[in-house]
């Protein structure tokens, strides 16, 4: 009886598919958040008759064979990362990026990390810095007299200083890229960071060679969609239910057997 543990495989998959959709059904509202997916793949096969062996001294060949799967497991969970929709907040320092990049977070042990997440603010000293107070890449500080900052679309800051016309160049922030952004390993804080399957960071004028542009008072929301999402749900809900089932018929059939006189 088998298929008592292949269905059991296939209540685990199931679980971690619904563990998956939870965790994106609760950040919806996240900034930045990318949602992710859950694939699975078949196990290993038992051959009672492997295909393409000979069946007979005339050189007859079997055309399909026997082989009956032990069940699924997961192969990945992997994060897709498309565009999501971006919002007015009205905020100075809100930036959202319209196309491909990642903001350059510096930690606090002095490593990089990587966010979608613009909701940015000043630090006492007038630093660019996370809602958390990590310093956004490449440490640009805004002059405390200043009374009015633009950041137009290539990342520049641009500062209006108290008694002055000319607009004050503050710095520039830039872009990072990955050539695998699913690779990126989410460490929670809306932040992520490079590893060997993401590739090497790749940084970038916005706006230039492939990147992003920057758009001052605005943020990206999470490109989760509520209702494929609970569309997935009620698929993996009736999956998991399905195997339910077999494993209930399968302990009807040994049961049967037992009580065989």
């Amino acid at each position: 009886m088998s298929s008592l543990s292949t269905a059991g495989t296939g209540m685990l998959a199931q679980q971690l598919n619904v563990e998956v959709i939870s965790n994106n059904i609760a950040n919806m509202n996240t900034t930045g958040f990318k949602r992710q997916r859950a694939v699975f793949q078949d196990l290993i096969y038992q051959n009672l008759l492997r295909v393409g062996t000979q069946t007979t001294d005339s050189g007859t060949i079997e055309p399909s064979g026997i082989q009956i799967g032990v069940g699924v497991n997961a192969g990945a969970v992997y994060r897709i990362t498309e565009q999501g929709s971006l919002v007015n907040t009205g905020n100075d320092f809100d930036l959202a990026i319209q196309g491909k990049g990642y903001f350059q977070i510096t930690l606090s042990d002095g490593s990089n990390a990587y966010t979608r997440a613009g909701t940015f603010q000043l630090s006492p000293t007038g630093q660019i810095v996370t809602l958390d107070g990590l310093t956004v890449a490449p440490g640009l500080t805004v002059p405390n007299d200043a009374i009015d900052v633009t950041i137009n679309q290539s990342g520049e800051i641009l500062a209006i200083i108290n008694g002055q016309v000319t607009p004050t160049n503050v710095g520039q922030i830039t872009l990072v890229r990955f050539p695998n952004e699913a690779g990126l390993d989410a460490i929670g804080g809306n932040l992520l960071l490079e590893t060997a399957a993401s590739g090497t960071a790749t940084p970038g004028v916005p706006g230039v060679g492939g990147n992003g542009t920057i758009l001052q008072g605005f943020l990206e929301t999470s490109n989760v969609n509520p209702v494929a999402e609970v569309t997935s749900l009620i698929t993996a809900q009736r999956a998991y239910e399905m195997n339910s089932r077999v494993i209930t018929t399968a302990d009807e059939m040994l049961r049967t057997i037992a009580n065989l006189r």
